[in-house]
């Protein structure tokens, strides 16, 4: 039987080799163009995820959000650490920050414009909760703590979630704005706003769980 299988793997090789992909060819291009077109925006990602696919985009941000939920239930009845692993040396607490500066700057780039160029909410909000790791390894956990506390950072993050979800049923139900004209800043419907909202929330859950890991291990 392993023969057939050999068989099998080497025909299958020599039709990649031999053969043409006829679907690349034909219609990778008018598929793009198509999205683009339908969504109103140059980045043809973001038109997928969030008009296109809008649906599987929401259980998305709603998995992240139990994602959170889950840490903070799993490290409730945890002891909180004694000892903080931080950065103490000067050279690098320079370079943490001036790493935290660049991805904040990014981060705000990516959620503001990540509907006409590479990016979009989902990076935008990584490199948001990059930029609070590396303060937080630099800095005082009891001052992370109370900024995410003065701030309401936590009930920003539900609001986020919420205003998303609304959004979204809107976008499916086909009540949306106008698309506006390709290329600017405010076009595509509702897609810059949930790329926005996705931003949001994937940076705020992030440093709720940066705070989380921080306190019950003392790692991040």
């Amino acid at each position: 039987m392993k023969w057939i299988y050999i068989a099998a793997g080497i025909a299958t090789y020599i039709k990649m080799l031999v053969l043409p992909n006829l679907v690349l060819d034909t219609g990778e291009l008018s598929i793009v163009e198509m999205v683009v077109q339908d969504s109103g925006v140059p980045n043809a990602v973001s038109g997928i995820i969030f008009r296109n696919r809008i649906y599987d985009t929401i259980f998305e941000v709603v998995v992240f959000t139990l994602a959170i939920m889950g840490v903070r239930f799993l490290l409730a009845d945890e002891q909180p650490s004694s000892t903080i692993y931080q950065f103490t040396d000067h050279p690098s607490i320079v370079l943490a920050r001036l790493g935290a500066t660049i991805a904040a700057l990014v981060s705000i780039e990516l959620a503001l414009r990540g509907h006409l160029s590479p990016g979009g909410g989902f990076a935008a909000g990584v490199a948001g909760g990059t930029a609070i790791g590396l303060v937080a390894i630099t800095s005082s956990s009891q001052w992370m703590e109370a900024i995410y506390q003065r701030w309401h950072a936590a009930t920003w993050e539900k609001i986020a979630v919420l205003i998303f979800i609304i959004l979204a049923v809107l976008s499916l139900v086909g009540i949306e704005p106008p698309q506006g004209s390709l290329g600017a800043l405010v076009s595509g419907g509702w897609i810059p706003l949930l790329n926005l909202l996705v931003a949001i929330k994937v940076a705020l859950g992030s440093w709720a769980a940066i705070l989380l890991f921080i306190r019950h291990r003392g790692l991040l």
